[in-house]
């Protein structure tokens, strides 16, 4: 009888190894996803300060083209006072 009380307790000891021997795959998969999650974001923030000193540069411009636009205007007397 202890016997089979053995065996039936290491059975489940087996068969609880077993489910948390895939739970720890698991894991590690999800872990891997989101490191590659988070580097996909970090990847995506540059991105995005990229555009951001782009936006800056060209509107820096676009001032710059104000302002001699407005000097030829004053120039050519185009200006309504």
């Amino acid at each position: 009888m202890a016997s089979d009380v053995e065996n039936l307790v290491l059975e489940h000891l087996k068969r609880i190894q077993a489910r948390l021997d895939a739970v720890g795959l698991d894991v590690a998969d999800i872990k891997g996803r989101i490191s590659l999650l988070e580097e996909n974001v970090a990847l995506a923030r540059t991105d995005i300060a990229h555009l951001h000193a782009m936006h800056a540069g060209q509107a820096k411009r676009l001032d710059r083209f104000d302002e001699r636009l407005a000097r030829i205007e004053r120039r050519l007397d185009l200006v309504e006072a």
